[in-house]
C-alpha cells in the first residue's frame, strides 16, 4: 500500500540546513496498525507529514498504491489528502468560528466521488465519543480533551483508507485516552490502516508494525502477529 524509498527531508541550506528525515525506507501493508516512536526531534512528525502529503520529500520517492506521491501536483495532492487520508493532529486543527458539527463535516464538503455518510451515523460516532451534546458548541467553548474527540470524530466519519494520528491521546485523561485507543483498534480490525505517532512506549506496543526513529532515521523496525 505504502512504500518509502530513500526519502529525505531537508530544511534550510548550507550551515543552517536541518535534516529532518535521512534516507528513510520502509513499506506498509494495507490493514496494518503502525506505531512510530521516538523522542522529540527524531523526525516522526515529519514522517507523518510526508505520509499525509503535507511535506514533499527533498529527495527520494513515496509510493501509495503504486503511484509516486512525490511527483503529484497541488491538485492531485489535495485530492489524495481528502479521499485517502484522515488526520488526527496534536493541536486539533478545528476552525474556531464553526460549530462542532460543521467542523466534523468539513472534509465531506469536498468529496466528489465518494458516498457521504448519513447523519444518523455521524451522530452515532459523536455519541460514542461523548460529544453529541456539543453539536452546536464552538471549539473555544470546549476543553482540550473535548476538542481532541471532535478531531477524532471528523477523522472517523471521513471513512478514508488511512488514519494518521499524531499523539491522539496527548490531550486526554487516562479514561478517554483508553477509549480512543480502543476505537482506533476497532477501526483497524474493520480494515482501516492506522499510522500513529507516539512517545509512549506502552502505546507503541499496540501496533503490529512498530518503527523507532532517532535523528531522522529508522533505527528499529518490529513486526508482531498479535
Amino acid at each position: 500500500m505504502i512504500k518509502f524509498n530513500n526519502v529525505s527531508v531537508h530544511y534550510g541550506c548550507d550551515e543552517a540546513e536541518t535534516i529532518a528525515l535521512n534516507n528513510v525506507s520502509f513499506e506498509i501493508t494495507k490493514g496494518e496498525f503502525v506505531t512510530i516512536i521516538g523522542k522529540s526531534g527524531s523526525g516522526k512528525t515529519t514522517l507523518l507529514n510526508v505520509l499525509g502529503g503535507i511535506t514533499k520529500p527533498t529527495t527520494g520517492n513515496y509510493y501509495f498504491e503504486g503511484n509516486n506521491i512525490a511527483n503529484y501536483n497541488d491538485r492531485q495532492i489535495s485530492s489524495y489528502r481528502n479521499e485517502k487520508i484522515s488526520f488526527i493532529v496534536q493541536h486539533f486543527a478545528l476552525i474556531q468560528n464553526f460549530d462542532v458539527i460543521t467542523n466534523i463535516c468539513i472534509p465531506l464538503k469536498y468529496r466528489r466521488n465518494k458516498k457521504i455518510p448519513k447523519k444518523a451515523y455521524i451522530y452515532e460516532v459523536m455519541d460514542k465519543l461523548g460529544i453529541l451534546d456539543y453539536e452546536y458548541n464552538f471549539p473555544y467553548e470546549l476543553s482540550g480533551g473535548e476538542q481532541q474527540r471532535v478531531a477524532i470524530c471528523r477523522s472517523i466519519i471521513s471513512d478514508t483508507d488511512i488514519i494518521l494520528a499524531d499523539e491522539p491521546t496527548g490531550a486526554l485523561d487516562e479514561e478517554n485516552g483508553n477509549n480512543i485507543i480502543e476505537l482506533l483498534k476497532d477501526l483497524n480490525k474493520a480494515g482501516k490502516t492506522i499510522i500513529m505517532v507516539t512517545h509512549d512506549l506502552e502505546l507503541a506496543k499496540i501496533g503490529n508494525h512498530r518503527i523507532t526513529m532517532k535523528d531522522g532515521k529508522i533505527v528499529a523496525e518490529e513486526f508482531t502477529t498479535d
